[in-house]
């Protein structure tokens, strides 16, 4: 895979070359690939994460994107004219729910909305979502009231709506909101052409992984069973990519299983196919 990204071209040109890219989680996983596969096509990657990293990044900012005044401290700093933002953030099911809702919705969420004015005209946006999110139509009552959640406002949402750590319920939600959202923000900047899609990976070997097994237990076993293998973050960085560039231009408010055909399987169960 790594041989072919630098073949990766469009009309004779790679196809980020000269974007500035926002990468956040550029530190591990899906995110450090995703950073490593702009470089190799052309483009640069302003990187941001809790933990440093000097891999392929050409500015690197540490930031804590579960709090609000460190993602405005972080947003000041950032240049004008970016092209792209990869929100490859994100925290696993065992950490603490209130943290979970707060990285991986509503200060994703917070950054993308404040980093607007920054960004060039005809940017994108592709948020990292996940097949822990395929069932969203069943929580649409709850992702209505996190609509408009603040970070001060989490503790008390976790509580009202029973969003634990418990089966991995705290990171499912987010998902699912974060694939809502999306597609809410279809059209919300195309006055300046700027668009935002997701993906969803299904299992994927990153540094969480193991986390995911150990909160889904069987669950997790009779997804490796149908799968022919876990996902690889150099399965879905590619497709990051060609989503931050040109080629995707007409993609609005889109969601993109890319879990091996787990979402297919699912499919074809729940319709008796």
């Amino acid at each position: 895979m790594s041989d072919k990204i630098q073949e990766y071209s469009w009309k004779g040109k790679k196809i980020l070359k000269r974007k500035s890219i926002v990468v956040t989680g550029c530190s591990s996983g899906i995110g450090w690939e995703t950073a490593r596969v702009i470089k190799k096509l052309g483009g640069d990657v302003l990187g941001v994460d809790l933990n440093m990293t000097t891999d392929n990044v050409d500015e690197f900012y540490k930031a804590d994107l579960s709090d609000k005044m460190t993602i405005d401290a972080l947003i000041e700093v950032l240049p004008k004219d970016i092209d792209g933002i990869a929100n490859c953030a994100g925290l696993p099911p065992t950490s603490p729910a209130e943290l979970v809702i707060k990285v991986n919705l509503v200060g994703l969420k917070y950054f993308t909305e404040q980093m607007i004015p920054k960004l060039s005209s005809g940017s994108s946006i592709v948020n990292l979502a996940s097949l822990a999110g395929f069932g969203w139509a069943d929580s649409v009552a709850q992702i209505k009231e996190s609509y408009d959640l603040d970070f001060h406002e989490v503790e008390d949402f976790v509580r009202r709506y029973g969003i634990d750590q418990e089966k991995g319920r705290s990171y499912f939600f987010t998902k699912e909101a974060l694939i809502v959202w999306t597609m809410k923000q279809r059209w919300e900047w195309r006055d300046r052409d700027i668009r935002m899609n997701s993906i969803s990976p299904g299992p994927v070997e990153t540094p969480i992984y193991k986390d995911f097994l150990e909160t889904l237990g069987e669950r997790a076993e009779e997804d490796r069973k149908v799968m022919d293998r876990p996902g690889l973050p150099t399965d879905i960085a590619p497709f990051v990519c060609f989503m931050l560039s040109d080629m995707s231009s007409w993609m609005r408010g889109i969601n993109v299983p890319l879990d091996g055909g787990m979402s297919s399987h699912l499919l074809c169960k729940i319709h008796n196919l």
